[in-house]
């Protein structure tokens, strides 16, 4: 026996609410303080925007008819033919395994193989990697946004342990969690609720480390990764605590007001952009996941003039009707359009180092569908912007056997800064897709 007597008389529910701490508790990281490690670094901030709309686009407007630094723009793609040479286009590339049709929109980040699957759990997203991978460096590790989002039931952000993390889908909130300073009390109410936290992680802590003499070495190694995770945590709700004594960026834009007409989709998107955007200039976050859930979005506008006969769902199963499909390419074209002046607001912006805020901002766009009108999980949608990458080309891979997007996820990783080789089902990173430095 590994476990003397004494351990099957332990106060299990006591024991079991211990646990309860850690499991329900986001992804944490060993970290060192973050105002004196930023203060230490010298690199210009590398930032990750990762979008993703659930129900795609049309891929026989979507991807170039020829590959290399010379193909033809697709109809999609003019509408950025200002930024040819920021972009690069991706064919061939999808996730394997990861099959069921709508079942995969939770996927895109994660790459977790058959979510139709009973019992399927998911795994840990691109941005929770990241964050985890390199540590609180800004007052929001990741922002996770959502536009019509089921919020309950979708997301682009998940946990090492494969929980769901909401969306956050009210731009006003978001601002004022970015831009609006509490005073005095509220900042005291704030630290006191921290403080608290950690009173009683420490409790438990000593609790269960008062059992570890006594318990065999199987048992011994549970409990030191339990302590761990609480050691863990305490740093983190130490940040936390800085961070509310830190004032907030001030920022001359107003308070947005929120949307909340679903068939106002694409004011929506524009909104949730430009907090994106407002977001990076401010350094508040240098992740963040916006996912478009055209699943939940009913009958709406395509512009002033134009709005949809379906809901969106609805419409993207189109069966070739020609109505539908020009339907569709109207609102693909006009995705394109907020992606085109998400990238010129992005270039127009300075940085400290007096580049634009584009080349250190790496733009995913991208679907978890290939073809939804068949629920086709293959061949996906995947444009990058920006980032510092040498781009103007259309990177083309096997359509029928293809590679595994998470190896351009693992090229944005490192990218990024994070020493790793391997994130989901990567088999590498990707070859002729060069990082200016």
């Amino acid at each position: 026996m590994n476990s003397p007597p004494i351990a099957t008389h332990l106060p299990r529910r006591r024991f079991l609410r211990g646990i309860g701490v850690t499991l329900g508790l986001p992804m944490l990281e060993c970290m060192t303080p973050v105002f004196s490690r930023a203060a230490a670094s010298q690199t210009p901030p590398k930032r990750m925007l990762l979008i993703s709309n659930n129900l795609g686009v049309l891929p026989q407007h979507f991807f170039p008819k020829d590959k290399g630094t010379d193909y033809t723009l697709s109809p999609y793609l003019k509408e950025l033919a200002a930024f040819r040479n920021d972009f690069t286009i991706f064919s061939g590339l999808s996730h394997p395994a990861v099959t069921g049709g709508h079942s995969t929109e939770n996927c895109f980040l994660t790459a977790a193989r058959d979510p139709t699957r009973s019992g399927f759990r998911n795994s840990i997203s691109l941005d929770q990697f990241a964050a985890e991978s390199l540590g609180q460096q800004t007052r929001f590790p990741t922002l996770n946004l959502g536009v019509n989002i089921d919020k309950a039931n979708r997301s682009l952000s998940w946990t090492r342990d494969g929980v769901l993390l909401p969306a956050e889908d009210s731009p006003a909130a978001l601002f004022r969690k970015m831009f609006i300073q509490g005073d005095a009390k509220q900042t005291a109410a704030s630290l006191k609720r921290l403080q608290d936290r950690g009173s009683i992680l420490d409790a438990v802590r000593d609790d269960i480390s008062s059992f570890q003499r006594n318990l065999g070495n199987n048992d011994k190694s549970r409990l030191d990764q339990y302590l761990t995770s609480v050691r863990e945590l305490e740093q983190r709700l130490a940040i936390s605590g800085e961070w509310e004594q830190k004032p907030k960026p001030q920022t001359k834009s107003a308070e947005p007001n929120d949307i909340a007409d679903k068939a106002k989709f694409f004011p929506k998107i524009q909104l949730m952009l430009d907090m994106a955007r407002l977001a990076f200039e401010s350094d508040s976050t240098r992740i963040i996941t916006l996912m478009v859930d055209g699943f939940a979005t009913p009958v709406f506008e395509i512009d002033a003039q134009h709005r949809t006969r379906d809901g969106y769902h609805n419409l993207s199963h189109h069966g070739q009707s020609k109505e539908k499909l020009a339907e569709l390419e109207k609102v693909d074209l006009q995705q394109m359009r907020h992606l085109r002046d998400l990238i010129t607001a992005l270039a127009a912006t300075p940085t400290a180092d007096s580049k634009r805020l584009l080349d250190q901002t790496m733009v995913l766009y991208g679907s978890n569908l290939g073809d939804a009108n068949v629920h086709n999980c293959t061949n996906l949608p995947v444009l990058l912007a920006g980032g510092g990458f040498k781009h103007g080309q259309h990177l083309a891979f096997d359509t029928l056997h293809n590679k595994p997007l998470c190896n351009l996820f693992v090229t944005m990783l490192q990218h990024l800064g994070a020493e790793t080789d391997t994130f989901g089902s990567s088999t590498g990173t990707l070859t002729g897709f060069d990082s200016r430095g």
